[in-house]
């Protein structure tokens, strides 16, 4: 009887290690396929329900529409305080490093003109079906929270705005714009800022061409309201303001470059209107560094202005820009700031949601996500399910839950989609050495190539770890020698292709600073934001093994061969 017993058992744990092994090897075989992708320009759009509706010119105010928001009246001071005049210089290096970036977007978007997907589109191709996962759910998590956020600041200025009516300021409750905390703060009620999400949502329901034309209407605005506060401010400068002009050294400099950085992101959203853009060949790569280039030299501007304008010591922290105008006796200026910082809040809003919509569009599309969110309003052409779902994920987070406290813990999905955008165009340029037809061979190739450019990604976090933590100078120096040599062995040891279209000038040493300044970048967020990182990816593991896995809809090719132009 115990025998049997015995065997029974054998028996049974041999079919859970038969199942896991098989799991695992599902798991393994189908994490690594890859996206094969027609890289010609492609007139398919329209069966797949999108309208190709923007310019040149509307794409580029999308780009502003993400950048420039309320940060241009409120950071450029606040950072001013720490950096003093040196906050130019701030700005001067994160621009800078967005360029870097923004080059990289600009490559890509030419060789995927005509498909939505962004950053999780050209990791699919270059790298594989979990990392692309992996890159999306990052993304995904912050513009939720951003979406949120940007919703309750807004609602927060507009409840101020009623307050300055007597009636309003007796008889509008906290919760209508401001919130009213219960249970301890775990809940912050707020009507406005659902309400809100439900008008902008409405208008991405019922078109591209109409929330198009709303977010250049309000774009063309407050770049209008920037404009004038410059012009104005300029005749207010006392240049013995600018003396010193790095009062606190260079470090403090260049902690401010890792601040404002976050201010001047947005131009992916570019990447992610291709399916929409009438020539994306042409329009993409115009308007992702158009779109960068303006909001750098807008940045830099107010920055020359506001510290030439009074003291950067008497600057203060919640509207530095406003507070300034108001010291010269320029009041009307600071409403017409706060008028611009909602337009701002605004168009930020309207092209997170739609950029989001697009997202869930491309992976309900790969079956990485239920075929709902695939699905495009015959009439409307607009992916109606994903821009509703979206909307009330973050009407419900912005109505019950005080999201602003979690802003310390975005930017993650940023940094992460940047990097591995930098890393694609690397990828994706490599092709085979004449004398090398093995295919056991190219697979170390490609692996050796891989490897590299992850060590580059550790030394940048672990030169960026030593900087914030005031470690010693000479193990921030062997880290960035480590990443040198890797650069110096993905340059010697590789070759690259030509690339049709736009092209990255000095690869593969554009994309290897860009990855590297980006996860340096990483190293300075709040602990919780690291701590976050590494929970949504387990999670995002965890969906894709159960789910994703199964419902991919993509074609299986070679797991290590990248594509090159060659191939295409």
């Amino acid at each position: 009887m115990g025998g049997q017993h015995h065997k029974v058992h054998n028996s049974t744990t041999s079919t859970y290690s038969s199942l896991a092994r098989s799991f695992l090897s599902s798991f393994g075989s189908a994490a690594l396929r890859k996206k094969p992708i027609d890289l010609a320009p492609s007139s398919s759009a329209s069966s797949n329900g999108l309208e190709r509706r923007l310019g040149v010119f509307e794409l580029i105010l999308i780009g502003l529409g993400a950048s420039i928001g309320a940060g241009i009246f409120v950071v450029t001071g606040t950072v001013a305080r720490d950096a003093g005049p040196g906050v130019t210089i701030s700005f001067i290096l994160a621009g800078a490093a967005c360029i870097l970036n923004a080059l990289c977007y600009a490559e890509l978007s030419t060789r995927f003109p005509a498909i939505v997907g962004g950053a999780y589109l050209y990791t699919y191709s270059a790298f594989n079906e979990l990392t692309a996962f992996f890159v999306f759910f990052q993304f995904n998590v912050d513009y939720h929270i951003g979406a949120a956020s940007i919703a309750r600041s807004i609602a927060g200025y507009c409840a101020s705005l009623l307050q300055l009516f007597p009636f309003f300021q007796r008889n509008c409750p906290s919760w209508i714009g401001h919130g009213k905390e219960l249970f301890g703060g775990v809940v912050s009620l707020n009507l406005l800022a659902p309400v809100l999400l439900a008008v902008l949502t409405a208008v991405l329901c019922y078109g591209v061409k109409e929330s198009s034309a709303l977010n250049s209407f309000m774009t063309a605005f407050k770049v209008t309201v920037v404009l004038f506060v410059i012009l104005i401010g300029a005749f207010e400068v006392d240049v013995s303001n600018w003396t010193p002009f790095a009062p606190n050294g260079f470090k403090a400099i260049v902690t401010g470059a890792t601040v404002v950085f976050f201010a001047c992101v947005g131009f992916d959203a570019v990447a992610n209107s291709a399916e929409e853009s009438r020539k994306p060949q042409r329009d993409l790569p115009i308007g992702i560094l158009g779109s960068a280039l303006v909001c750098i030299t807008l940045y830099i501007c107010v920055c020359l202005v506001i510290t030439g304008m009074v003291p950067y010591q008497i600057l203060g922290t919640d509207a530095p820009l406003a507070e300034a105008f108001t010291a010269k006796g320029l009041k009307f200026v600071s409403v017409l700031i706060s008028i611009g910082a909602v337009a701002g809040l605004t168009t930020t809003l309207l092209v997170g949601l739609y950029v989001q919509s697009r997202l869930y569009l491309g992976l309900g599309r790969d079956g990485l996500l239920p075929s709902l969110f695939a699905k495009v309003h015959p009439s409307r052409h607009t992916p109606v399910n994903s821009q509703v779902w979206i909307g009330i994920v973050s009407a419900v987070l912005a109505g019950i839950f005080n999201v602003t406290h979690l802003s310390h813990i975005l930017s993650v999905g940023t940094l992460t989609g940047y990097s591995v955008v930098s890393a694609c165009v690397i990828t994706l340029r490599w092709k085979e050495k004449g004398d090398i037809h093995a295919s056991k061979m190219r697979i170390s190739s490609w692996c050796e190539g891989v490897t590299c450019l992850v060590v580059v990604a550790l030394s940048g976090f672990a030169a960026g770890a030593c900087y914030r933590f005031g470690g010693p100078l000479i193990l921030s120096l062997i880290f960035v020698l480590t990443a040198v040599a890797s650069a110096a062995a993905l340059y010697f040891r590789q070759v690259y292709a030509k690339t049709p279209g736009f092209s990255c000038p000095g690869v593969p040493f554009v994309p290897i600073i860009s990855i590297f300044f980006n996860i340096f970048l990483f190293a300075q967020l709040h602990e919780e934001a690291w701590y976050r990182f590494v929970i949504l990816s387990l999670i995002s593991v965890g969906i894709y093994a159960f789910y994703g896995q199964y419902n991919a809809t993509s074609a299986i090719t070679d797991h290590y061969h990248p594509i090159s132009t060659d191939d295409a």
